[in-house]
């Protein structure tokens, strides 16, 4: 008999629970977030021989412990949250919200369902969604620094830079040719140097970051960038976000799949709409 245990992921703490076949409770325990968390974990269960472990949100809150475990040569499944929370508030006769309750309707949800994902250790596609990951973010705050640098070179300089600011030699020289005449401008013209500098250290960051990804990029043996107009960072961002792509049925399926995505990005809360149109006066 295959016993199912549903954990429920939590930043400080683990509850854990077991059930069998029938959906009656065997165990449950409490860990916590600690470095012997697994070892815990796998010490209580060894009276279930048979075991599957199945964490909500695996690849989300409760991505280090179902990597644990799977590192271990457990068998893991991932549960999505909506799918525990279904089987609590309607299948389960206990909707009330605790832990225990949670990881029983985890491992509800998983003993209900044959078409979860199962949990693998990392790969190129993990590796390869962190660096662009980091890239992107690294650009986000070249861009943020540029911007700063551009309002405050127009209180400067007339008409502020009439180049891109991201030219580091030319946003020096501006600077290095600025006159102060009092207090304000002295500081204006150290601050400027400061985030002229942020923005020459962002560059070097991410030339690393690029050469990073490419030799990522070559090691997964990926031919995305022979498609015209595909270099190493989009390349690394389409494995990345796609993951293992094993887990789609058909070329259909992945469609789809991404399609949902991008419908998902283009949603707009009310809430941040009716504050964008208050900010904006509309």
């Amino acid at each position: 008999m295959i016993t199912t245990i549903g954990i429920d992921p939590h930043k400080g703490s683990h509850t854990a629970v077991a059930v069998d076949s029938n959906e009656h409770v065997l165990d449950q325990i409490r860990v916590r977030s600690c470095s012997t968390q697994t070892n815990r974990l796998r010490e209580w269960a060894d009276r279930f021989e048979e075991r599957t472990w199945a964490v909500e949100s695996a690849h989300g809150l409760g991505y280090l412990l179902a990597q644990q475990l799977v590192a271990a040569g457990e068998t893991v499944v991932d549960v999505p949250p909506v799918r525990a929370s279904r089987v609590r508030v309607l299948g389960s006769g206990k909707s009330q919200k605790n832990d225990p309750n949670d990881a029983r309707s985890i491992a509800i949800a998983a003993l209900r369902a044959d078409d979860l994902t199962v949990v693998c250790a990392d790969d190129h596609a993990r590796v390869l969604k962190l660096l662009s990951k980091r890239h992107r973010d690294l650009g986000r705050l070249k861009n943020k620094a540029c911007c700063r640098l551009h309002a405050l070179l127009l209180e400067m300089v007339p008409g502020g830079a009439g180049f891109r600011i991201s030219a580091v030699t030319r946003v020096n020289a501006v600077i290095d040719a600025f006159e102060p005449v009092d207090a304000m401008g002295r500081q204006r013209q150290e601050i400027a140097s400061e985030l002229a500098g942020d923005i020459d250290r962002y560059n070097n960051l991410l030339d690393a970051s690029k050469q990073r990804i490419t030799v990522a990029l070559a090691a997964s043996a990926t031919s995305l960038t022979t498609i015209s107009g595909v270099g190493p960072i989009c390349a690394a961002m389409i494995i990345g976000e796609s993951g293992n792509i094993d887990r789609f049925k058909s070329k259909h399926h992945f469609a789809s799949y991404n399609q949902q995505r991008r419908s998902r990005r283009r949603r707009v809360p009310k809430s941040a709409t009716g504050s964008t149109s208050a900010a904006t006066g509309n």
